[in-house]
């Protein structure tokens, strides 16, 4: 039978999503709790798989992987049991063997959240807004084979809890796109460049250089929508205290660093 599930994890402790060698990534830690179940013996003969790649210390509040099994009902049961407490499992579902979590999705939306201060929001969404459409995003991403023809649905720039987020939903996204259009946002909303310059970086009418890219701590893969209902999962205790204690610890860095306010 062929699961897919949902699932969470802060960027900061893994080297990305993708397995590398001697290194923690997101996906190896997911293979090897699968394993230590004996959901399956190799991840390459159950078809294991993500719905795309986070680099280092880029967030993930809705990532979804899928893969064959015999043990159905011990894998939703156990995952989150055997998961390190920084991964968890938000909801499961029961697919089709065909399924495939990063071809079958419908669309994704990333969400970038802005350090740097002051920026103007009201501009900045004015940018935003050029993005929307089918273009060509070559100057927006790492050149590789793949086509840099993509279409962005939506965009939006706003205040959330203090922090000022830009929040984009596409078809696909090419690699370090999200963070190269976060760092031009932010040019267009530190007055160094008018939002006008977004759309000539898309058309290429202003002869631009591949843009750098925001810093990846900001940017969180925000959700995945396919034509599949989820079901909750209960998060296992240890993820809990993990997150409470990571409130905890930035809540005591804003103490510290208020001093310098």
């Amino acid at each position: 039978m062929k699961l897919a599930f949902q699932f969470s994890y802060p960027g900061g402790r893994f080297h990305g999503s993708q397995m590398q060698p001697a290194l923690r990534t997101v996906e190896g830690e997911f293979i090897v709790a699968c394993r230590a179940l004996d959901l399956f013996s190799d991840w390459r003969t159950a078809g294991f798989a993500l719905s795309g790649r986070t680099d280092r210390g880029v967030h993930a509040r809705r990532q979804v992987c899928a893969f064959m099994t015999g043990h159905p009902d011990r894998a939703v049961s156990a995952l989150n049991l055997r998961l390190p407490a920084d991964i968890w499992c938000t909801g499961y579902a029961r697919v089709d063997e065909a399924f495939h979590p990063r071809y079958d999705a419908l669309s994704r939306t990333y969400r970038y959240y802005f350090l740097q201060t002051p920026l103007d929001a009201a501009v900045m969404d004015r940018g935003a807004r050029h993005y929307v459409g089918t273009h060509d995003f070559s100057l927006f991403s790492r050149g590789s084979e793949r086509s840099p023809v993509r279409t962005v649905l939506r965009t939006a720039v706003f205040e959330d809890d203090g922090f000022l987020v830009f929040e984009v939903t596409a078809e696909s996204f090419l690699w370090n796109m999200v963070r190269r259009m976060a760092a031009a946002l932010m040019l267009v909303g530190a007055g160094t460049w008018d939002d006008a310059c977004i759309a000539e970086c898309l058309d290429g009418s202003g002869k631009r250089e591949g843009l750098p890219s925001a810093p990846p701590e900001g940017l969180i893969l925000w959700d995945i929508e396919y034509d599949i209902e989820f079901m909750p999962m209960p998060v296992d205790e240890r993820s809990h205290i993990y997150c409470r204690d990571l409130r905890r610890h930035h809540a005591l860095l804003e103490r510290v660093l208020g001093v310098i306010g």
